[in-house]
């Protein structure tokens, strides 16, 4: 065993973080510690670390044991360089290596001197249990799976990016080698690759891994053993977050049952006493159920805190069918391109998924379609009837309370009706008196999102929503945004999320987007394809001209609705386009001139809709042609 807990309490004047704990981590177990955003895992790393002291009870390491910390906001000297700063990790190497050195000087001299003989042994056994002699090679491994090129091996650490701090945070760590590894949200800021590379990792780690992490892949990926932290205690749980859950649903099931058996014991308990202690020949009988109460213990039903976020997003106006259209946009920042020539269309009801590397221009590219900022060339537009609600991925600090966010811009509402809203989101009692100044990044976004519901958009722009969430939260919002009805443009590197969204990929990548069909074409990218079977080597039952034409069949039926759709909604356009045409030439509209104003925007972008839906019967009517000539053939 490396590390045991034994009955840990920890509070925080009268307020109680955990309670009796206990636990034991032994040699390449990886430890996953999930729980609610406030239940205690940070204050039980802490305590591992010994940057707090437990009230009562113990925390023991195995001799020797070497402890290895990644906390949320490590930090870095800003003056060294990103080799340099990964260099400090064989400080002791180094001025090993330094001292054997002074040490062969002298030795040359007088090679008879047993004491620095003695010392140069015991230096060199430093340097080879480090691999010392390899620290290049190390370093630039780890470097390698962190995504540092070797064109940033001499970039400042002071102008790293937050992503590329935390990452070179954890390959400074890793390089440590420590016995029982300890990280807080290590997947934060990480892309898809660094991801992979880091499960990769840890999973053939030689020493044990404790991570706090709120991501389900990473935790089904690395762990074999979770931690939950939940009002109070902490229970173990064997297997990954995948086998984690329906054991604990089986334990809350049966502690649900035994606390239901206890009541109703106690009922009867209670019933039998109150009809028998006023009669003398049963007194005595009351008497001894009566103690037998008291020193009963009701199990204590499972906590059903996991469920206090209801999530339900809808909306109200119906839009346009091409709800965001993007053509030919391209954007350069600080010298370098990140959006190369982009069309893009997405329509009333869709989801689309922005994703890449760090860097690569996501959250950029998502700005620019919510309007934010301008693209250098290119257009991007609306369509009618678009209402549109944006979650940033850094919530702006804002004044006022919590319950004022809401009542300042729903005035009308009463306090119950506000404080019902906010209690969907988890703002229960005083919560919803809180300063919005002291709030933490999951409360403000779920303060964003208490918005959102009340703003009804059809069409919502979100930038990393899972970001700061707990994974309960997680899980019910990823649920929430699969039963939303509207349209879904976000940028996240949330696996769960995206293959839940089960919707089209666009892949950022040096100035580049290629769209994939969902999540598992893009994790598949860049393998090659399955080589066609000869007509020999396919199965006798699967005819390639049966399969061929019954798949012809259906994509002309699908191809005949389009062109449907497509000539019902000219038509519709062209009958609104006539009326706002008239309403030109009606007197009352011409002496108003607000009046006048809208209707000749409406009118506007009508006929702009109009071409763009005509474009798209022409391409639907030219493939329509090419189908029937290649029948034919």
């Amino acid at each position: 065993m490396l590390l045991t807990i034994q009955h840990v309490s920890k509070s925080f004047g009268a307020e109680v973080v955990l309670e009796d704990i206990c636990a034991v981590v032994d040699k390449n177990d990886r430890v996953g510690i999930v729980g609610e955003n406030g239940a205690g895992k940070t204050t039980l790393i802490k305590l591992i670390t010994g940057e707090y002291d437990a009230d009562s009870g113990e925390i023991v390491f195995s001799r020797g044991v070497r402890l290895g910390y990644l906390a949320q906001n490590s930090v870095l000297d800003p003056l060294q360089t990103v080799y340099g700063e990964m260099e400090l990790a064989f400080r002791p190497v180094l001025e090993a290596l330094h001292r054997m050195k002074e040490i062969e000087r002298e030795l040359e001299s007088d090679p008879e001197q047993p004491e620095l003989l003695s010392l140069h042994a015991e230096l060199s056994a430093v340097v080879d249990a480090a691999d010392g002699y390899n620290m290049d090679v190390q370093i630039k491994k780890v470097l390698s799976g962190m995504s540092f090129p070797p064109e940033s091996y001499q970039k400042s650490v002071s102008v790293l990016s937050g992503g590329e701090h935390t990452r070179l945070c954890l390959a400074k760590l890793l390089l440590s080698h420590p016995d029982v590894l300890i990280l807080d949200e290590p997947t934060n800021h990480l892309d898809f690759e660094t991801m992979e590379w880091l499960e990769q990792y840890l999973q053939s780690y030689s020493g044990a891994v404790l991570v706090v992490s709120h991501d389900r892949y990473f935790l089904d990926a690395v762990c074999n053993r979770i931690f939950e932290v939940q009002g109070h205690g902490l229970t173990a749980y064997k297997g990954n977050y995948s086998a984690f859950i329906p054991q604990k649903e089986a334990a809350d099931a049966l502690r649900q049952k035994q606390h239901d058996a206890d009541v109703a014991k106690a009922a009867k308990l209670e019933d039998y006493i109150a009809r028998n202690i006023v009669r003398a020949s049963t007194t005595k009988m009351a008497q001894s159920r009566r103690k037998q109460l008291e020193k009963m213990e009701i199990t204590e039903a499972p906590a059903s805190q996991h469920t206090t976020v209801k999530l339900h997003f809808s909306f109200d106006v119906t839009p346009y069918l091409e709800l965001l259209t993007a053509k030919n946009i391209s954007v350069t920042l600080g010298g370098k391109q990140l959006i190369r020539g982009l069309d893009l269309q997405v329509r009333r009801g869709e989801r689309l998924v922005i994703a890449g590397p760090n860097g690569a221009g996501k959250s950029t590219l998502l700005r620019v379609l919510d309007g934010k900022l301008r693209p250098n060339t290119g257009s991007v537009r609306l369509g009618m009837g678009a209402k549109v609600s944006i979650f940033e991925q850094q919530q702006l600090r804002r004044g006022g309370t919590v319950i004022s966010a809401i009542w300042d811009k729903y005035p009308k509402f009463t306090e119950l009706e506000v404080r019902s809203h906010l209690a969907l989101l988890g703002f229960r009692g005083e919560d919803v008196f809180k300063p919005c100044t002291a709030l933490s990044g999951g409360e403000l976004a779920r303060l964003r999102f208490a918005e959102i519901l009340l703003e009804k958009p059809n069409l919502m722009f979100l930038d990393e929503p899972t970001n700061h969430l707990d994974i309960y939260t997680r899980e019910l919002l990823t649920q929430a945004l699969k039963e939303y009805e509207g349209t879904i443009v976000l940028v996240t590197h949330d696996r769960y999320l995206m293959n839940q969204l089960a919707c089209p990929v666009l892949y950022l990548e040096d100035g580049n987007a290629v769209q994939y069909s969902g999540y598992e074409a893009l994790m598949h990218r860049g393998e090659a394809a399955p080589e066609p079977q000869t007509a020999q080597e396919q199965p006798a039952a699967v005819q390639p001209k049966q399969a061929y034409g019954k798949e012809q069949r259906r994509l002309r039926a699908q191809l005949r609705a389009e062109i449907k759709s497509a000539e019902d909604e000219l038509e519709s356009l062209a009958l609104k386009i006539m009326d706002l045409e008239n309403m030109l030439n009606d007197p009352e509209v011409v002496r108003d001139h607000k009046r006048l104003q809208e209707v000749c925007d409406e009118l506007e972008d009508t006929k702009f809709h109009q071409d763009e839906v005509l474009e798209r019967w022409e391409e639907l009517a030219q493939r329509q042609e090419d189908m029937e000539a290649e029948e034919q053939a």
